[in-house]
């Protein structure tokens, strides 16, 4: 049995969606069961129109479902958790968008900001590189429920250095 078959799994991609090289794409056509969040437009974001999205993909699905987020769909995760969290039984955030920062990331994803900054309520892993594309990094012990784990991913000079922390323990 895959974990698709035993929990539901919805992609949620990030601003401009996911091209066909993009991780997510390969997942979702390679793992049986995973499904993908639509949005009406990936490339002008409005956070009341993804909310209502995700809103629309987990009242739809009998179980609570595990939400596999990247780069924007991160910050859409933290505002369903700060407004519901319900229908959740996890996620997984990887590189999450700093939405708060014009320098950081373009104007189309500012109605996301500012990133809500309270305890997930259901358990979470979130996934970082230090030296990577701006990242919203203090999204990793705030938003992370106390049981998360957290991992970001640096350089070093044996080349990438993998760290792992707990949330709870875990302060920028």
């Amino acid at each position: 049995m895959n974990a698709a078959a035993s929990v539901p799994v919805l992609l949620v991609p990030g601003l401009g969606g996911s091209g066909s090289g993009h991780w997510q794409t390969r997942w979702h056509a390679t793992i049986p069961g995973m499904q993908w969040l639509a949005q009406r437009d990936w490339d002008a974001p409005s956070r009341d129109d993804w909310l209502e999205a995700l809103s629309s993909a987990l009242v739809a699905s009998d179980r609570p479902m595990l939400l596999i987020a990247h780069s924007l769909g991160c910050a859409l995760v933290a505002h369903w958790a700060a407004r519901s969290g319900t229908g959740v039984a996890g996620a997984l955030l990887v590189a999450p968008a700093d939405v708060d920062s014009s320098a950081h990331t373009p104007s189309a994803v500012r109605s996301f900001a500012p990133m809500p900054m309270v305890p997930l309520p259901f358990p979470a892993v979130v996934v970082a590189r230090r030296d990577g594309p701006p990242l919203w990094l203090p999204l990793e012990p705030t938003l992370a429920a106390p049981s998360a784990e957290t991992t970001t991913l640096g350089a070093s000079t044996s080349g990438m250095a993998r760290q792992k922390s707990r949330a709870s323990e875990s302060r920028l």
